[in-house]
């Protein structure tokens, strides 16, 4: 039998039947239930992986312990295995290592109240002066789990410090007392400072969840304003995740919020969302007023492209591949048509920013933060030229780990990879083409789509098209978004094929792909006279001077041969 009573009731009527003087309290809705979580089922696999408090420490330095739940650390194992990461697996990127150690302690099913009766006595063994201790807790919270079998976990609502349910927990088959919310949070505070350590209580991570088209849902009626409520009083500093992460999500939309999470439920996030969760996790400390935690974080400015805008003239981005830029530095070498696209580009109306890299797919020119740094750059009414596909296809999970999956649908799958075990959700071409679209968009920039470029392989005189495989899923991407399309493939293609097979050889150098200096021209002249259809003749070099520009440049090619 469960009861609902005040501290000193309690102590009044220890030893009389208690069930005549309260009634089991009602939780708050649990917007989670549908949502599986078996990671207590496995704490002891789990704990092979959670860290021993306190043993990242270097010396004297502080440490950063993390207390939360799944939000913070997915799965049993925290590991991706299911495409979903936690926030608190990225933390430490934000913080200065020489300084200070951060530790993810969260585990994934528990409340406040599981936490504080089960986890947190190990972790607070590991903490001492100086250290700091982050809790973010309350998803796991609501529901009428009081004392069943399976979970055992919801606290009263609220944070009134004398209000607790009695009974017969059936999970650990002994008598329980449960208290409200805020009397958690102000446990964990209690024993935090006893140890000479910092508390700081953090807003829960949103979900993807929309109180309309364009805000995210908080939750400031409940959890929100309680975790708020009780560092007010206990004078902590307060920590509004939920407030900066919503902010960005807004301004990235439904369908890149989306992504955030992995597609299985709203609350548990992808690697996207698990780090959009821990950079805003760094910016809330940052803005927090008397929290010490922020001398120990890394400068928070995003990562960006290196060069000068100038007045007046328009930025032009090129992403891409090898075939955009190569080594770019022998006349009689590889060039990527990126840096030879002042042949056809007037520099005196915009600014060229070549971003592309040799070797890299959309998968791993996103993996390795290249995009993010031309995202983070981009200013309304910037172009980017996107053209990929070189790269894309071929193993996925085996090395060089650049394929993707071979479709232009909005589809991903989990694949563990054999160099090291880990795992990496892996898109489809078209995803990473929608995302790099969406986000250009999302800046205020001009996406613009190239197809790739030809390769020299020819066949009873004709030099080979791929219409039926990246032909296919460009235009299916560029039908899906609407973005203005320019088929370079088959505009340089229709050139060759006009040239010849045998004059077309002074085009590649090295093999099919890779193009010469005259080959890299044709290519940014193919480019030009896509953005001259679109409107764009403003910032293009008379076609004929590109022309002539061209035939100077195979005269010098011919003599040297």
């Amino acid at each position: 039998m469960n009861f609902k009573l005040n501290l000193t009731a309690f102590l009044l009527l220890q030893g009389l039947t208690l069930g005549v003087w309260a009634q089991t309290p009602q939780g708050v809705e649990d917007e989670n239930k549908d949502v599986v979580d078996l990671t207590l089922d496995h704490v002891k696999q789990a704990n092979s992986v959670r860290p021993i408090a306190g043993s990242s420490r270097k010396g004297d330095n502080p440490v950063l312990f993390l207390v939360g739940n799944s939000t913070m650390r997915t799965g049993t194992m925290g590991n991706g295995s299911n495409g979903q990461w936690g926030w608190g697996y990225f933390a430490h990127e934000w913080f200065d290592e020489n300084k200070i150690t951060v530790e993810n302690h969260a585990l994934g099913g528990t409340s406040s109240r599981t936490f504080y009766n089960n986890l947190w006595p190990d972790v607070i063994k590991g903490v001492k002066p100086g250290d700091y201790v982050i809790v973010e807790l309350g998803h796991n919270d609501a529901g009428n789990f009081w004392f069943d079998k399976q979970r055992a976990r919801t606290t009263i609502p609220g944070i009134d410090p004398d209000t607790m349910l009695v009974g017969f927990n059936e999970h650990t088959q002994k008598q329980d007392t449960v208290y409200s919310y805020g009397e958690y949070l102000r446990r964990f505070i209690r024993d935090t400072r006893a140890k000479g350590a910092t508390p700081i209580i953090a807003s829960l991570t949103p979900r993807n969840s929309w109180a309309n088209d364009t805000t995210i849902t908080r939750k400031t009626k409940n959890y929100t304003l309680w975790g708020r409520q009780v560092a007010k009083e206990m004078g902590v500093s307060w920590i509004d995740l939920e407030g900066e992460s919503a902010r960005r999500l807004e301004k990235f939309g439904h369908w890149k919020t989306e992504y955030m999470f992995y597609y299985i439920d709203k609350i548990h996030t992808s690697k996207f969302g698990a780090q959009n969760n821990a950079y805003s996790a760094a910016l809330a400390i940052k803005n927090c007023l008397g929290c010490g935690l922020k001398d120990y974080l890394k400068p928070l400015d995003l990562p960006q492209e290196s060069f000068v805008r100038q007045p007046g003239k328009r930025v032009v981005f090129i992403v891409g591949d090898s075939t955009g830029k190569n080594k770019d530095n022998d006349d009689d070498g590889m060039w990527g048509w990126g840096s030879q696209a002042s042949v056809a580009f007037d520099t005196t109306q915009c600014v060229i920013v070549n971003a592309a890299k040799a070797g890299r797919s959309t998968r791993t020119f996103l993996n390795e933060g290249r995009w993010d740094r031309v995202y983070n750059s981009i200013a309304p009414g910037d172009i980017v030229l996107i053209q990929f596909g070189h790269n894309d296809i071929g193993p996925i999970d085996q090395p060089k780990y650049r394929g993707v999956i071979a479709s232009a649908k909005d589809t991903t799958h989990v694949y563990k990879l054999e160099k090291d075990g880990s795992y990496e959700a892996v898109y489809s071409f078209g995803w990473y083409l929608m995302k790099f679209i969406g986000d250009v968009r999302e800046k205020g920039g001009i996406p613009v789509l190239l197809s790739l470029t030809p390769r020299n392989i020819w066949k009873d005189g004709k030099i080979e098209r791929r219409n039926d495989t990246y032909g296919k899923w460009y235009r299916e991407v560029a039908e899906a978004t609407k973005v203005d399309f320019i088929d370079v493939h088959n505009i340089s293609a229709d050139y060759l094929d006009a040239r010849g097979e045998a004059a077309a050889q002074a085009y590649y150098k090295g093999d099919h792909t890779h193009t010469s200096k005259l080959g890299a021209q044709m290519n940014a002249r193919s480019a030009a006279q896509g953005l001259r259809a679109l409107g764009y003749g403003n910032l293009l070099i008379d076609d004929n001077k590109v022309a002539k520009t061209m035939k100077k440049t195979e005269k010098l090619l011919l003599k040297k041969k």
